[in-house]
């Protein structure tokens, strides 16, 4: 009997990972949904359940008032930051939580649980919660048959994440600290694997150029310059030396960087000063003279593309257009296609 009942006990054990396998992958009455949403160089995911509304009562009757909730359907919803955040004004570090929701018939509390893996709110321990917000629920005019959860009023620096369901918005607002997290973001990649990009570098030393910080960008600009001395890199620190003020180092450095430039980069160049100080009419001519100039040009679309960039500065995002899909035809391959729609997004007119 001994022996049948280790063999009976070791059965069990060798199937116990078949039993924790998933079943055969069928349709759920609630699918999975996951949305997404980057705000500074900050990654914010939701991932959830989508029940629907199925002709039933849902605030007030199928979700209660007063009870914590999932969120969703089937598991609990998580929801994950990439870097230290703030919802409603309360901090949050970097992590994934649960994400459960408190409803009233006037107010919605949205909790935020260290513990991320509940099967829907039954092990739900107040004492995990790393934050509560209290919001105001809006009324929608639209029913939303199956819930859902949208990232809102997008900035530079904030969205408002929403759960949409029946005819009710449950918005949140999630901020992120942009200067700091940029920062933070670029001192851990120039640690990492970039650290001998001298591109990589010179980005950097151009985002602390544009936000403020000249001494920081002129270090990184230096060291852009020691692992590499591109007409990009030499530009850069350029740059730099004119917003300190040594105009003559500055002209020194745009010198060098003009006699290694190739066709590309000249025109670049270019026009990317007259377009700084704001002078269309100037670059519009120049890349007109160009074109005629140099009629066998393999660059041709790229000057096209630029001449499209002045009409949109400029305002003019029909002119623009236009030459933007003169160039697509002028493309000689679809890496160079691709650079053109890019243009065309950019200004929000969208694929054609």
């Amino acid at each position: 009997m001994k022996i049948r009942a280790l063999a009976v006990a070791f059965a069990l054990l060798a199937a116990a990972p078949l039993l924790a396998q998933p079943a055969l992958p069928l349709p759920e009455a609630s699918p999975k949904a996951t949305v997404g949403q980057t705000v500074g160089v900050t990654s914010i995911e939701i991932n959830y359940h989508r029940p629907a509304v199925n002709k039933r009562k849902i605030f007030g009757g199928l979700v209660s008032y007063g009870a914590v909730w999932r969120a969703g359907a089937n598991q609990n919803t998580t929801i994950s930051f990439s870097t230290p955040v703030t919802v409603e004004g309360q901090a949050l570090p970097a992590g994934t939580y649960g994400l459960f929701m408190i409803p009233t018939a006037s107010t919605w509390t949205v909790v935020f649980s260290k513990f991320n893996e509940s099967w829907g709110a039954y092990s739900y321990d107040p004492s995990e919660d790393a934050a509560r917000v209290t919001v105001t629920p809006q009324a929608m005019s639209d029913s939303q048959e199956r819930m859902a959860f949208t990232f809102d009023d997008l900035t530079n620096d904030s969205v408002t994440a929403s759960m949409r369901w029946e005819k009710l918005r449950v918005p949140f607002k999630i901020s992120v600290d942009l200067p700091t997290t940029v920062r933070t973001s670029i001192r851990d990649t120039l640690r990492g694997g970039k650290h001998w990009d001298p591109n990589a570098w010179a980005a950097a030393a151009r985002w602390e150029l544009r936000n403020g910080d000249t001494d920081t960008a002129l270090k990184y600009a230096d060291k852009a310059l020691e692992y590499g001395a591109t007409t990009n890199t030499l530009r850069t620190k350029a740059a730099v030396l004119d917003k300190k003020g040594d105009k003559a180092g500055a002209k020194a450095l745009r010198d060098r960087a003009m006699t290694m430039a190739n066709e590309t980069e000249t025109l670049a160049n270019t026009v990317g000063g007259m377009m700084g100080e704001k002078k269309y009419d100037d670059a519009m001519k120049y890349l007109n003279d160009y074109l005629a100039a140099h009629p066998d040009s393999p660059n041709r679309w790229r000057v096209v593309v630029m001449i499209g960039d002045t009409y949109l500065a400029k305002g003019d995002q029909a002119k623009a257009r236009e030459q933007y899909d003169k160039a697509m035809t002028l493309a000689p391959d679809a890496a160079d296609r691709e650079e053109v729609q890019d243009s065309i997004n950019a200004m929000g007119a969208g694929a054609s």
